[in-house]
């Protein structure tokens, strides 16, 4: 199987935006995507782009995404913030997800980063299996946090 591994552009945005959506119907909740193919290119590729991406293509289509951004970690400094890394599921078990990872951590080195950072999913045993192969560290020590737009509001109209 020929895989390619690059950087991510414009025009791979409709078959990313798909792999987007396939990776929240495994995740059992594909109602929870609200971003749009025009969110997604102007924050990728408007006047401020907020996240980078890379594809695996097989056959000039994209089977893979791996999709990061540039955060901060008061005690480490700048870090990398893997959002998704998402094969499409007949291109599983080929090692394109290694593929992909290894590009991603080369990008951390050249961007000069303290730290990789990412989520998975506590039933997601074949993504655990993966990232312990990396000899990643799993903590089960922090609760993860978050707060939709809705709460949002709320949370500034009631407290100013």
């Amino acid at each position: 199987m020929n895989i390619s591994i690059r950087p991510g552009t414009l025009a791979d945005l409709p078959q990313v935006y798909a792999l987007i959506q396939e990776l929240a119907v495994f995740e059992k909740a594909p109602q929870e995507v609200t971003n749009t193919l025009a969110e997604l290119q102007e924050d990728g590729f408007g006047a401020n782009p907020v996240y980078e991406f890379l594809v695996a293509e097989a056959d000039d289509t994209v089977v893979g995404l791996c999709l990061y951004y540039m955060a901060y970690s008061t005690w480490k400094g700048r870090m990398l913030y893997l959002e998704d890394l998402v094969i499409t599921e007949t291109y599983r078990r080929y090692g394109i997800g290694k593929k992909l990872f290894r590009a991603f951590a080369k990008r951390a080195l050249d961007l000069q980063v303290k730290r990789l950072k990412w989520q998975v999913l506590e039933w997601n045993e074949p993504a655990i299996k993966f990232y312990r192969s990396l000899n990643a560290n799993l903590d089960a020590e922090w609760v993860n946090c978050n707060m939709t737009a809705e709460q949002i509001a709320a949370y500034v109209a009631v407290n100013g």
